[in-house]
């Protein structure tokens, strides 16, 4: 394979191992004392300001298309402070595999905001997808599927506004990468800052080294991976990089064994393949 072609390759499989693992470093910096808000305040606050500096020359437009940005800057922020929230509370690969329900609703919010058609493949993949779904939430003593704890609503709920934000992106053609990163960004700040004031979340008795390790976290960590995934979706068609970042979830059955003592039970498995497998299908669609 030519360096031109291979760069974007290596970038997205690079971007979706590190979000398999950022659980960890995420795990080990709430258990030194910070909470959920003000850890996911921190780091993303570090990644605006990296991307501020960065990319200010390419900002200046942002007033023009100032409603998008703001649903942007609002769907962002709910998919990365949920999916934070999740990872951070609940076994990582169902969180991981709940969030990867985002194809179906990606289908449904296409159909009502894009006016895509929905074909006779289309509502297969999503009758396999729910089926998957149902696997995994299924509850023996209720007799129906439901969601177990605060987590699986928390993955489920980032999963549809990651499809959210993805229909907005497709949808503002005319606004820049750059503007649609920092708006993502901004947006997680601005709505952690929001929930921490009206939730009235202390702040965290922590040390200067843990406050700078989140910083460092943010402004490496997450600018890293969202540059990586960036650069990757936009130089190879979407179909190749939508299977290419379903490798976020090997990267997360890895470090799951490796590093916790969680594990899911057979239904769970088989649920979570079928909603793989309906992404990888909605993705070579």
């Amino acid at each position: 394979m030519h360096p031109s072609k291979f760069s974007p390759v290596l970038a997205l499989l690079l971007g979706a191992s590190l979000w398999g693992v950022v659980w960890y470093p995420l795990r080990l910096l709430e258990a030194q004392g910070f909470y959920p808000l003000w850890l996911t305040l921190t780091t993303y606050l570090a990644a605006a300001l990296i991307g501020l500096v960065l990319a200010t020359a390419r900002l200046r437009g942002c007033l023009a298309h100032a409603w998008i940005l703001l649903a942007l800057a609002l769907a962002g922020g709910c998919t990365n402070i949920a999916f934070v929230l999740a990872v951070l509370d609940g076994n990582i690969m169902r969180v991981l595999l709940l969030f990867y329900l985002s194809p179906l609703w990606a289908v449904v919010l296409g159909w009502l905001f894009l006016r895509e058609p929905v074909s006779g493949r289309s509502v297969s993949i999503l009758v396999l997808a729910m089926t998957g779904a149902i696997g995994m939430l299924w509850e023996p003593t209720l007799g129906i599927p439901w969601l177990r704890d605060q987590a699986d609503w928390l993955a489920i709920g980032s999963g549809f506004a990651f499809a959210l934000s993805n229909v907005i992106v497709r949808g503002a053609q005319e606004v820049s990468l750059a503007q649609k990163v920092m708006s993502t960004w901004l947006g997680v700040v601005v709505l952690a800052a929001i929930l921490i004031a009206l939730l009235r979340v202390p702040i965290p008795d922590v040390t200067v080294p843990v406050t700078m390790a989140a910083l460092v976290l943010g402004a490496v960590g997450i600018s890293l991976m969202t540059l990586l995934v960036q650069y990757g979706v936009t130089r190879i068609p979407i179909h190749r990089s939508a299977v290419i970042l379903l490798f976020e979830l090997v990267a997360g059955a890895l470090s799951q064994q490796l590093l916790t003592n969680e594990t899911m039970t057979l239904v769970e498995w088989l649920g979570g393949g079928l909603i793989v497998l309906a992404a990888y299908l909605s993705a070579k669609l």
